[in-house]
């Protein structure tokens, strides 16, 4: 612990806040809040913590702390601060899903139809449905048995679903509003869960139609009923009030937590979620975090009702979602919750193995790679390759690994553009200086280690850019190879050295898969930038095909291979001249 930290542990306020976690770079790494700021922030640099919790507090260098007036604003404060700063230690749940809806819209000739979007309009929304196949069959079987118009734009004649029964064809026939109405009622009715009277009244109609010996009519309702029976039936009921609900449960094991989710809709159990990650609160804090994000970073729906355990602060959580929020106490819903809580409790068991196993291969081996060059440890690791063939097309290659793993939405790719020939050292100036002066002028986050794949003068060239241009002081090793092409060495220090690793650590496979990867990413650039220029080179030996052609060909195609692959009436029709074109198909045989 720094003086920075005890000063300020010392002026803590014993009233409920956020408090910031920064590391030495000044990076948020971390947002909780608590009831009593004092107890809780000493809390995390006294007494012993668990590995992922001593990894955290390690990391820390500072920390801000913001004072609220109770402890329900602090939950607000906290999951807005989260969501503005995405610190890497809490949970972000980021859901891109946006669940379908059944609408009925409100037009003269009204239609069903799947939408993931809920607009302020005069149409009648029915859902959201987690799992879209069933959206999909229930809509299916409404327009088997209400015939109303399936086309987005009336057509000028019949089609085919006015064949089958599905369609009343307003575009030739007219259609009172009043037998409109009576569909849209009847659809309503069922998609709130009465589709057990209409199967009764369909029940009632085919009794009817047999008895006046009306066969064809009575087969026709026994076929609706089939329908509503194959597709309504299939899940079993689990609750009789049709009342669309969530149902959570959750378990903590070993600082970790798991929260599974039951949507309930309509009375029937259509889907079920489960979440798992690390903890650093106390978990009945860690829990409303939780369905505070749920509902307001990821956007899930919410339902008429809320079940939650009992350890779980239902007053502060309906104030927070402003939603009916239940702690059941007998019956079936005490089940549910229950169940889920079961349902969590197992899930965390089936992948304690397979999270000791992942952190073995990332954040352990990223510690013991820190330890063994005696520097922080380096939770962000750049490494970076050259790639050309006698210095045609020259590029480079950068690749980041954030606690071990790939960040592949950092990779980045460099054409070279200041060195003429092959001069691999002056291409890993060009591209060191590039990428820092980036760094430095937009504020992006440094490495805690720089991977150079090459030897000594690669890594001296790098080491001299960030050092005497820049004034960086950045960790920078290099990964030699031997006569196999395969990760021997890891050079470090100034001046080198070997650093001795294992051979069958963790950490020695760590740089292994860098170095793969790094090098995979740079070739793979290579080629399609010398494939690009070599088909631009064999396009401009063809007369008649200019800038214009190119871009063409290249539009029409969308790439060089299909465009090789090409029939000659193909290369025609994409607007080349026939004369044109057969020089180019010829040119594409040799």
């Amino acid at each position: 612990m720094n003086q920075t930290i005890k000063n300020k542990l010392a002026l803590l306020p014993d009233q409920p806040g956020c408090y910031l976690m920064k590391d030495r770079q000044g990076t948020i790494i971390y947002v909780g809040k608590a009831k009593i700021l004092k107890n809780r922030v000493r809390s995390y640099f006294t007494g012993s913590h668990d590995g992922k919790t001593l990894r955290l507090v390690n990391e820390i260098e500072d920390f801000e702390y913001i004072v609220t007036s109770s402890n329900m604003e602090a939950l607000l404060l906290e999951i807005n601060l989260i969501k503005k700063y995405n610190p890497k230690y809490n949970v972000m749940l980021k859901d891109d899903k946006s669940y379908p809806f059944i609408k009925l819209t409100s037009e003269r000739h009204p239609r069903l139809i799947i939408t993931r979007k809920v607009k302020k309009d005069s149409g009648k929304y029915f859902g959201p449905y987690p799992n879209v196949q069933a959206a999909n069959e229930t809509k299916k079987l409404l327009d088997r048995i209400y015939p109303l118009r399936k086309c987005a734009t009336l057509p000028d004649r019949v089609c085919l679903y006015y064949h089958l029964g599905q369609c009343l064809a307003p575009c030739v026939n007219e259609v009172e509003e009043p037998e409109y109405k009576k569909m849209t009622d009847e659809i309503s009715r069922f998609l709130n869960g009465g589709f057990k009277e209409i199967k009764k009244e369909l029940a009632e109609k085919m009794a009817v139609a047999a008895e006046e010996l009306d066969f064809e009519r009575a087969k026709e309702f026994r076929d609706k009923i089939a329908h509503i029976e194959a597709t309504m039936e299939k899940q079993k009921m689990t609750t009789t009030d049709f009342t669309d609900r969530d149902v959570f449960g959750y378990s903590v094991d070993k600082g970790w937590m798991c929260v599974q989710v039951f949507f309930i809709r309509q009375g029937k159990l259509i889907e079920r979620e489960v979440s798992m990650f690390p903890i650093y609160n106390e978990p009945e804090e860690e829990i409303l975090t939780f369905l505070g994000q749920f509902y307001s970073i990821a956007e899930h729906f919410k339902p008429k009702e809320i079940l939650i355990p009992d350890s779980v602060d239902a007053e502060m959580l309906e104030q927070l979602l402003q939603v009916k929020v239940l702690k059941p106490q007998r019956g079936q819903k005490k089940e549910l919750v229950k169940l889920a809580g079961k349902n969590a409790s197992i899930a965390l068991k089936e992948k304690f193995s397979l999270i000791e196993r992942d952190e073995e291969r990332s954040i352990k081996a990223v510690e013991s790679l820190g330890s063994h060059m005696g520097i922080y440890t380096p939770h962000r690791i750049e490494a970076y390759d050259n790639s050309n063939i006698q210095g045609t097309d020259p590029v480079s290659a950068m690749i980041v690994f954030i606690d071990g793993k790939p960040e592949k939405r950092e990779y980045r790719k460099y054409k070279i553009k200041t060195v003429k020939g092959p001069d691999d050292y002056e291409s890993m100036r060009e591209v060191v200086r590039r990428r820092y002066t980036r760094v430095l002028k937009e504020g992006l986050p440094l490495a805690d280690l720089i991977i150079i794949d090459g030897g000594k003068g690669h890594i001296e060239a790098a080491r001299d850019v960030l050092e005497n241009e820049l004034g960086l002081d950045v960790p920078i090793a290099g990964l030699a190879k031997d006569e196999k092409h395969r990760t021997s060495q890891l050079l470090y220090g100034n001046p080198l050295e070997i650093i001795n690793l294992p051979r069958n650590s963790q950490e020695f496979y760590l740089l292994q898969r860098i170095q793969d990867e790094v090098h995979r990413f740079a070739i793979t650039f290579h080629r399609q930038l010398r494939g690009k220029n070599a088909f631009q080179s064999l396009l401009d030996e063809i007369p008649g095909i200019g800038e214009k052609r190119k871009k063409m060909l290249l539009k029409h195609f969308g790439s060089v291979k299909k465009m090789r692959e090409a029939s000659l009436e193909e290369l025609m029709s994409a607007g080349l001249p026939s004369k044109v074109a057969e020089d180019l198909h010829k040119k594409f045989k040799e």
